[in-house]
Order: structure tokens, then sequence, then C-alpha cells
């Protein structure tokens, strides 16, 4: 059996890329399409980072060859990642930090699903596996991190660094924190407009000394504005874990959370979607799981958009109690919470790597203003 390359191309007309409105050739995603008997090499070039549209691609390809052509057809697709020329200007691109290898954000696209206790969960089993890891409390308006790190107290002192006074982050259980709730009184409220903010985070962010770290989680607020903007603005977010409970409502608001980060106007690559209280086992009938707030809702919307499913954490008294006494239920030794925290974090890590290898850096985003509205732009 002899592959023609003719058809081959003919059928990939059939194909497009996901955000783009031109099929496959038509696009020039398919830069070449070589064929050796029963062989087929395509060499693809996309300009979204994002791993969903790299991987829906590369099965598009396949099976529609092997649909339209040959079943039998033995089909090696090459995909490289090449980001969009742009125009020279004004361009304003967001800082990295030196000594900050991966800054990844933990957002819910609702409120009360565990998105901080799943960030300080995450930091600690980190830094047990002997990473470098640091927390920056991006919630503003509902700062958590100091209650789960038991440093409520705590107040970052300042310290000159080459010749610049910064802010020493708190360390707890070897993570290093930034929150706003170590400038605030517990009862105080935050009654800020998105300029104060933002100015607020800037100054955690780039007047800290965070020194060397393996791993920044950004603990953002809930929903999809202003302070994620503003973050993603001010660095270059590596990638995002998506929290959400299997529960229709925040599976709808953590859809629209995956969608503002794959936007083609931000371009954050999702390493995943974490499902958090997915299910009760009484401690008296520990064989026994009850789905409270529906099964696999997560991990279905995480198969449905394409993104990795990082696992599910359960609903534990334990977790619970562990975040209100200021110790994060994953340092519990030998425990489930910490096998479960474990698995989670080393699937955290793979993505990581997974992205960093596959995909070119992320930059950050540029905000500007026009006909009264907001416009992101790259």
């Amino acid at each position: 059996m002899k592959l023609d390359r003719k058809e081959i191309l003919k059928a990939l007309e059939t194909i497009t890329v996901a955000g783009e409105g031109k099929n496959m050739v038509e696009s020039g995603a398919i830069a070449n399409v070589l064929t050796f008997g029963d062989e087929v090499v395509v060499d693809v070039v996309l300009h979204a980072p994002a791993m969903h549209i790299k991987k829906r691609a590369e099965d598009d390809i396949r099976k529609t060859i092997l649909e339209k052509i040959s079943a039998e057809a033995k089909i090696k697709i090459n995909i490289k990642v090449e980001a969009p020329e742009k125009a020279e200007g004004n361009e304003i691109k967001g800082k990295a930090i030196p000594g900050i290898s991966n800054i990844i954000a933990v957002a819910s696209g609702k409120g009360g699903v565990g998105k901080s206790t799943v960030t300080a969960n995450l930091a600690v089993t980190l830094a047990n596996m002997g990473f470098k890891v640091g927390v920056l409390d991006a919630d503003i308006y509902g700062p958590s991190m100091p209650i789960m790190f038991d440093v409520e107290s705590a107040k970052p002192v300042s310290v000159t660094v080459d010749g610049k006074s910064k802010m020493k982050p708190i360390e707890s259980y070897g993570v290093k924190i930034l929150s706003i709730g170590f400038f605030t009184a517990p009862s105080q409220a935050v009654i800020w407009r998105g300029p104060m903010a933002s100015k607020a985070l800037n100054q955690m962010i780039f007047d800290a000394d965070w020194g060397e770290l393996d791993f920044m989680l950004i603990d953002l607020p809930p929903g999809t504005g202003d302070i994620h903007l503003s973050i993603m603005q001010s660095l270059p977010i590596t990638g995002a874990v998506v929290v959400s409970t299997p529960q229709a409502v925040a599976l709808a608001d953590a859809k629209k959370g995956v969608s503002m980060f794959l936007s083609d106007s931000i371009k954050v690559p999702v390493l995943g979607i974490i499902e958090n209280m997915a299910y009760f086992t009484p401690e008296e009938l520990p064989d026994n799981k009850y789905y409270i707030f529906g099964q696999e809702g997560a991990k279905n919307l995480a198969e449905d958009l394409s993104v990795p499913f990082l696992g599910e954490v359960p609903l534990v008294q334990s977790i619970r109690e562990a975040g209100d006494y200021g110790r994060p239920g994953a340092l519990q030794t030998a425990s489930v919470v910490e096998t479960i925290f474990e698995e989670i974090t080393r699937n955290v890590v793979q993505e990581t790597v997974n992205r960093n290898e596959n995909l070119p850096a992320t930059e950050a985003i540029k905000i500007t203003t026009m006909a009264g509205c907001s416009a992101v732009k790259k």
C-alpha cells in the first residue's frame, strides 16, 4: 500500500485548529507531509501554547488519516509550537522574579470550593518533597493563608537586599508566605478598588525577598476578575491549576476559569483540574463513599476540556480541622490525607515538567483600555 500525499492534504483540509477559523492546510499549520509507502510523517506548526490544543490537533490528524485515507497507515506527527510574531511598539512585558523557577496560579471559578485549602496542602507537600516553595496569597478581600499556616500574628520585617529595602516573607512548615492578612487586623475589611489591590499585590511580588524558589503558588480569589488580570500582567505564569467540587454550579464556574486561562488573549497553560469534596466516607463505614455534591463532575469536565485530571480530595473532617488549627492536613504523617496530596502534588509536578518541555515560556499579558472597555493583549 502506498499513501498519496495529495489525498492526505485534502483530508487534512477538513480539520481546523482550535481558535482559528481556517483549516489546517489553509492556515499553514500543516508545514509538511511526507509519505513512505504505508508511512506518513506530518509536520505541524501551532501558535497556541495550550497543551489541550496541541493534543487535540494530534488526535484529529491521526483520526482523519486513519478514517479517510487508510486504517493501516503508520502515522508520525511532529508538532512544533511557535509564538506568532508581534509588531514592535510600546509593549510592556511583565517581569519574571529572579530565582523563581515556576509560578503556579491556583484558581477556582466559584468561592467555597476549598481552593485555599488545596493551595496550602500542595505547598507543604512540595516542601516535604524537598522543593523550595513560596505562597502568595492574592485573595486580597479574603486572605486565609495566615490562618492556615498558624501565622496570624506574624508581621514581615524589612531586610536590605542589594542596597534595596524589601519585605521578608513569613516562613512556616518550610513554606515562605506573603499575604495582605499580615498587614491588616483580623476583623478589618479590605475596602479597596482594583488599582489599590493591584498595587498591594505588586509590592508583595516585587518588593519581597523571595530568594530561590522551585515553586511559587499564587492563591487567586474566586472568579475571573481584576486581580487575575493584574497577576497575569505582572508575572509570566507557568501554568494554572483549577479547583472545583463535583457540583454542577461549581463546574460551570470552573469551566469559565479554564476558559479564561486558555483564551487567545491570555494563553496560560492549564496544568489540570483538582476535584475537592469528591465524596464522604464516614469513619465507622470506611468502605462506603457518599457522593454528596455529585460524582466525578470535575473529572468529567477535565475530559471534556482535554485538560489533565490531577486527582480528587474527599470530604475529610481532619482536613477542615487542620486548616482551622493552622497545620495543613497533608502534614499528618502516614495518614490518608498525606497520601492523597502526595499523589496530587506528584501529578502537578509532572504536568509542570511536561509543560516546560513541550511549550514555550509564558509571557505576561498587557492590559490596555480601548473605547471605554478593558482589552487584554499579549
